[in-house]
């Protein structure tokens, strides 16, 4: 595969920033198969966002060459609260999250925090060192990678290292492209912007879209807390698709989904068509009766969005279509990953 089209891959669609394409340019010309990662924290059920977005986006790393890891980072877990602080459970999850993700993308490698840092002597002399290039103000700007806010949450000082220890996480790797949704992009730029300073490399960032729950969009002061409050999010069952709901509950969450007619803007159900359907299928069949317009067959997203915005598709019939393929693409998922009664009610009831 040449390199426009190792590019190309890195760039669809979920993909909505590259920083810079220059150096990922750079970085293909020169290195046949470059290190790449995405962290995760370990907490709910793995949903539309969590695995199959971010599932897709890195197998489009993996055709294109990459050496792609899934970071599972138990420690920033439980920094951040997850899962009570329960470091049986915080295991528990990061097995199922494995799986999970070395069946959705074979060739992966998985590391967790822990393994990482009692692997390497040295991170923690590294931790401090990045620490002192890092303002305690923007620390605090830094806590909504975490899904805080200084102004809303109580932040207790063990999250402080959250933000730094990300960072020293990269360094640690030797990563030449790291990878996350849109929600992380701060730590990435000060990744880049104290890198230099400690003459460390400095990594291509590549950041996806954020999908949206299917509730109404939740207003948001500024767009850090646009991610926070609209993403699909593994606490709020009803707004998210989880890879272990029915394909009855499905239909029963579209049918409930947020989905104004003509309204494009946050759609949730839009963006699930754009960014989910879309990537797997080359074309999509609406089907409804004679009477309505008969079926109508889309071969790319933007002729879709079209017609619901002159509202040629209606809501229902667009719902009903999503669900279909959102159905058979999670069907096998749901059959292949083993939810434990054990694992489900650890899940359950902790936060």
């Amino acid at each position: 595969m040449d390199v426009t089209e190792k590019i190309k891959l890195v760039k669809r669609e979920p993909t909505e920033e590259v920083v810079t394409e220059e150096e990922l340019l750079n970085l293909f010309n020169t290195n046949s198969q470059p290190k790449h990662y995405i962290g995760l924290e370990i907490s709910g059920f793995m949903h539309l966002g969590s695995l199959i977005l971010t599932g897709f986006k890195i197998n489009d790393f993996i055709k294109a060459g990459v050496k792609c890891t899934v970071f599972l980072a138990d420690w920033h877990t439980y920094l951040n609260n997850k899962l009570d602080g329960d470091w049986d459970k915080i295991r528990m999850v990061s097995k199922y999250y494995a799986d999970a993700f070395k069946m959705f993308c074979p060739g992966v490698e998985i590391v967790e925090g822990s393994q990482l840092y009692e692997s390497r002597r040295g991170y923690w002399l590294d931790l401090v060192k990045f620490s002192k290039n890092m303002s305690l103000e923007r620390t605090m700007r830094s806590m909504t990678i975490m899904g805080r806010s200084a102004e809303k949450d109580k932040i207790d000082l063990g999250q402080l290292f959250y933000p730094p220890m990300q960072a020293v996480d990269i360094h640690t790797m030797d990563l030449d492209i790291v990878h996350a949704g849109m929600d992380q992009r701060k730590i990435h730029m000060l990744v880049r912007e104290i890198f230099p300073k400690m003459k460390w490399k400095v990594p291509v960032a590549v950041h996806h879209h954020i999908l949206a729950g299917l509730g109404e969009p939740e207003p948001a002061s500024n767009s850090d807390s646009d991610f926070v409050s609209s993403k699909m999010s593994k606490s709020k069952s009803a707004s998210g698709i989880f890879v272990h709901d029915t394909d009855e509950e499905i239909n029963l969450k579209f049918k409930k989904a947020w989905c104004p007619e003509g309204i494009v803007d946050k759609n949730p159900v839009l963006e699930i068509s754009k960014y989910v359907i879309f990537h797997e299928f080359n074309e999509v069949i609406v089907e409804r009766p004679a009477k309505f317009g008969g079926n109508v067959t889309y071969t790319n997203y933007q002729d879709l969005e079209v017609d619901f915005a002159q509202k040629k598709l209606h809501p229902s019939d667009l719902k009903v279509t999503v669900s279909k393929y959102v159905t058979n693409i999670i069907r096998p998922i749901r059959e292949k990953i083993v939810l434990t009664e054990e694992l489900s009610e650890a899940i359950k009831k902790t936060t």
